[in-house]
């Protein structure tokens, strides 16, 4: 779910009134429109490995007519202004202040019954922190990375102060995973050529309450000697965990061919494909997250009955939904082999290519290895790219 999120995932929440029916009374007509109250819906994530930090803030609607025509309309879901900011809070003090701007994206989802790709969104920007959280200095301050010691706090002023919303979080820190040295390489089948898993670690959780771990497998496709670079993402799973734990996600052979076949198109023009290597993400969410989305998943009650979980406050007797919370993702990627010198370094083991080359699962779909360490002159593999 989180990879969705980071994927960046927003929510919309349409409030269509209470239909009331009267028993003594004549008229077939139905009011769809009763008594409503003023909501907020705001989703924000933090993460100090990232540059822009990107918060949503919209409104819960009502009106006449089809709820399905209403959210295919963006103004029925916006504020007629809004002015936002993020504070950085140190030992109770207040170091930095962001005002956020809005801008319009375009990769919302066009699945679902609201109106897409175009979205509003509000912004503002730090350099990403690199490593496990080393901070990235910048002349102008409010563009140095975010603290991932400091607390952040939002404000968000709606329609010249008709009421105000506001939150704060931690961020999330001190993830770590023994996955991304250079010497690790996975295996997803022995030399029998039997299929095994690999164990995908990682090796601190930091101070979230929940972890996800994905990758992406990239592979190129050629046409000659041209060739276009393809990647397949591969969902590892998301657990709950407990800060400052470890935990291991299994990487299966199986699932690793199977989805590798199960992506590529069978193209009489392409004449040869190989493995390029793995995009690995790691990203784990703060306690406040974990606790929303283990309030919104589906329920299993014939009742339906769900509390409701948010951090976020509001004035003025308004309503508001949502979440501002932090999360921080590791992302890295490890190349097939580095060059010709360190030819021992592999993304996966020769075990593994040889099943990919010539293995029942992937074996018909023209690929071959060119790694140094198969092609070598004078004894190649039987399954090295001639």
């Amino acid at each position: 779910m989180l990879k969705n999120i980071l994927s960046l995932r927003f929510i919309k929440i349409a409030i269509i009134g209470i239909v009331l029916f009267s028993s003594n009374a004549c008229s077939e007509k139905v009011n769809l429109t009763g008594d409503f109250k003023e909501t907020a819906v705001i989703f924000g994530l933090l993460n100090h490995a990232d540059s822009l930090h990107f918060i949503k803030i919209t409104r819960a609607f009502i009106g006449p007519g089809s709820a399905l025509d209403l959210a295919q309309i963006p103004d029925s879901s916006y504020f007629n202004q809004v002015d936002a900011t993020v504070q950085e809070v140190v030992n109770g003090n207040v170091t930095r202040t962001w005002t956020l701007k809005d801008t319009i994206v375009t990769n919302k989802n066009t699945n679902g019954a609201f109106y897409a790709p175009e979205q509003k969104v509000y912004y503002f920007k730090t350099k990403p922190t690199t490593g496990g959280g080393t901070i990235q200095t910048s002349p102008n301050p409010l563009l140095t990375s975010l603290n991932p010691d400091a607390t952040y706090r939002l404000r968000a002023v709606i329609n010249n102060g008709e009421f105000e919303v506001t939150g704060q979080t931690t961020l999330v820190k001190g993830l770590a995973t023994n996955t991304s040295s250079q010497n690790f390489t996975f295996k997803f089948a022995d030399n029998t050529g039997a299929l095994i898993s690999s164990g995908f670690a990682v090796s601190n959780t930091g101070n979230s309450f929940v972890v996800n771990a994905s990758m992406g497998v990239k592979i190129a496709e050629y046409r000659g000697t041209s060739f276009t670079e393809k990647t397949i993402p591969w969902t590892l799973g998301e657990a709950d965990v407990l800060p400052n734990t470890s935990r291991t996600f299994s990487a299966v052979g199986q699932t690793f061919y199977e989805i590798i076949r199960d992506n590529v198109t069978i193209d009489p023009q392409i004449t040869k494909r190989t493995f390029s290597g793995l995009e690995i993400t790691i990203t784990a969410g703060a306690e406040e997250l974990y606790n929303y989305m283990t309030v919104n998943k589906p329920s299993s009650s014939l009742a339906q009955s769900k509390p409701t979980y948010t951090n976020l406050s509001v004035t003025n007797g308004k309503r508001v939904v949502g979440i501002f919370s932090s999360r921080q993702t590791l992302s890295f990627y490890k190349p097939f082999f580095v060059s010709a010198q360190q030819a021992f370094i592999r993304a996966i083991d020769k075990n593994s290519t040889r099943v990919l080359c010539i293995g029942t699962i992937t074996g018909n779909l023209l690929f071959c290895s060119n790694h140094p360490g198969d092609n070598v002159a004078t004894n190649p593999e039987p399954f090295a790219c001639p």
